[in-house]
């Protein structure tokens, strides 16, 4: 079966003016048109391939490489918007369309929207939508307390941060989580930091708890050595200075430290951190 929306491998069958014509292990067509063939191959040979349909809704086959694919998310530009709704830049010669009923807020020319990739059942067709939510369920969860997961940030809220979590749950990093500068879209790692009996996920950037101390005391050994053995932050040092030096909260920091010196790899005085 040839995957619309997806990579196939498929087995070049013969050479046309048209192009080559490739097929899948049950005989199913497609054509790859004359500007995606290779400059040498030969009949039989195997070939990856993106398959979509094209401006008059045939599948064709290109070896471009799309910035998303089917039941995918990603952030792509708006080129253009016209009464029937919005065509999205992929990376392929044809637009992706998201219809106005698939726009969470309507879209304008060049600027960047996070949306889904999914499989129109009823036309056929490759279609956008920026209502991520509809994609996404918490119903039935796939991860557990302290899992390390990927992450793509959402939309912002009053209280922090949206977050999709391993592209299936909806998650949220609150505001005092938050140590770093986060945009819409932006891939990252978090974990998760608690399971509320409703299903929500409550989402980290750092490790929970005592998990949380040995990175930490890590990034601060990096940035001792990176600055000649001395850290000028202390246990008194205000909490905006160490999450711009470190990125991380002053609680945090606190703990390292504590671990570190209890290890004897760190002195403490009163202008900053030594290593030893």
């Amino acid at each position: 079966m040839i995957h619309i929306g997806d990579y196939n491998t498929l087995e070049i069958l013969r050479e046309t003016d048209q192009g080559l014509y490739i097929a899948d292990e049950e005989g199913n067509e497609v054509l790859l048109p004359n500007r995606y063939v290779p400059k040498e191959f030969k009949i039989w040979d195997k070939i990856e391939v993106f398959v979509y349909l094209d401006n008059e809704e045939r599948p064709v086959a290109v070896t471009d490489k799309p910035y998303i694919k089917v039941n995918e998310f990603a952030m792509l530009r708006c080129n253009q918007v016209t009464g029937h709704g919005a065509f999205l830049d992929w990376g392929l010669l044809k637009e992706l369309f998201c219809p106005f009923k698939e726009q969470a807020f309507k879209m304008k020319a060049g600027s960047w929207y996070l949306v889904y990739c999914y499989l129109d059942d009823k036309t056929g067709r490759l279609v956008a939508s920026s209502k991520t939510n509809s994609f996404l369920d918490n119903k039935n969860l796939t991860v557990s307390q302290f899992e390390q997961v990927d992450l793509i940030v959402s939309h912002p809220s009053e209280i922090g941060m949206n977050v999709i979590v391993n592209e299936k749950h909806t998650g949220l990093i609150f505001k005092e989580d938050i140590y770093k500068d986060l945009s819409i879209g932006d891939r990252l790692k978090g974990y998760v930091k608690k399971i509320r009996p409703d299903n929500k996920l409550d989402i980290g950037l750092g490790k929970i708890g005592y998990r949380n101390i040995e990175p930490n005391a890590e990034t601060i050994m990096r940035e001792l050595e990176d600055n000649s053995g001395f850290l000028a932050l202390t246990d008194k040092s205000d909490p905006e200075e160490i999450k711009d030096i470190l990125q991380m909260s002053k609680k945090s920091f606190k703990k390292a430290i504590g671990s570190l010196y209890k290890q004897h790899l760190i002195e403490i005085k009163d202008d900053g951190i030594y290593l030893i």
